[in-house]
């Protein structure tokens, strides 16, 4: 299907992308890769007035080591997240589960930020960011915060992004045992989205497509701080959890793989550590 008419706005600096975001408002979106805005506008399910493009900004394209943390442009592209030999040695969580995103056509020219902003449940990145604890930099016409991926993510496509909110930066913590790592997914496809995954950084536990947010398996991590075996604390899984039921697989069959993925993906760290 063909789109409704937008006018077409490309930002020179973070500074001016907030500054036209301000000034359409409601009425504007931003385009980075294009992955998620493009196909909603070609069904009609969005309809912004107002594009304004990011690609532009290549100063939001980069991953440094900043000693405690790697800071990640928001503007980062998939493939280069999978191919950075700073994140294969430091967080090889994140760079083997960007490798996973879609096919070579997607993550040549999807980015981190992107895929963070949409706040989707069934998306790799997400859940991958909360399991290592990052932290969102979000700039706006009024300065610069940061937030919490716990805190990031709050509903369907909803995030903690004000009106106008441009995320700049992910900083993720380098893990205390970088290698204690796994991330498991289950697609009828390999480059479909996860029926459900699982992303796995020492004990900290996130889910793929369990809810209306990526989650954090509170149930399993505090079995395992309590001294739970693998398999006792995967069997906990789905608690606290919302999934439902698709045309791809039904409430009692997502919470089956969870607990199976979780097994997995637990064990599989275990032997890495």
């Amino acid at each position: 299907m063909i789109p409704s008419s937008f006018t077409y706005k490309r930002a020179g600096s973070a500074e001016e992308a907030c500054d036209l975001a301000a000034e359409y408002g409601e009425d504007a979106k931003y385009l980075a890769g294009g992955h998620s805005l493009l196909p909603l506008m070609k069904l009609r399910l969005a309809a912004p007035e107002v594009i304004i493009d990011l690609g532009g900004l290549r100063d939001l394209s980069y991953i440094t080591d900043q000693g405690a943390h790697i800071a990640i442009g928001a503007l980062t592209r998939h493939h280069d997240v999978e191919h950075s030999d700073l994140l294969a040695r430091e967080v090889p969580l994140l760079a083997h589960a960007a490798g996973q995103v879609g096919d070579p056509q997607i993550r040549h020219r999807g980015t981190i930020g992107g895929s963070v902003a949409h706040g989707d449940a069934a998306s790799d990145l997400p859940a991958s960011l909360l399991a290592l604890d990052a932290t969102f930099v979000v700039r706006g016409t009024s300065g610069t915060r940061t937030v919490p991926a716990t805190e990031f993510f709050r509903g369907i496509f909803e995030t903690a992004l004000e009106p106008g909110e441009l995320l700049t930066e992910i900083q993720v913590p380098k893990p205390a045992a970088p290698g204690a790592w796994s991330f498991q997914k289950f697609t009828k496809r390999a480059i479909d989205w996860a029926i459900v995954g699982v992303a796995v950084q020492g004990n900290a536990v996130a889910l793929v497509n369990m809810g209306s947010t990526p989650l954090r398996a509170a149930a399993v991590e505090n079995a395992l701080a309590s001294g739970a075996s693998i398999a006792d604390a995967a069997a906990l899984a789905a608690e606290g959890t919302s999934a439902g039921s698709d045309i791809h697989a039904s409430k009692a069959y997502r919470e089956h793989l969870a607990r199976v993925l979780v097994r997995r993906a637990l064990e599989e760290a275990a032997a890495r550590s």
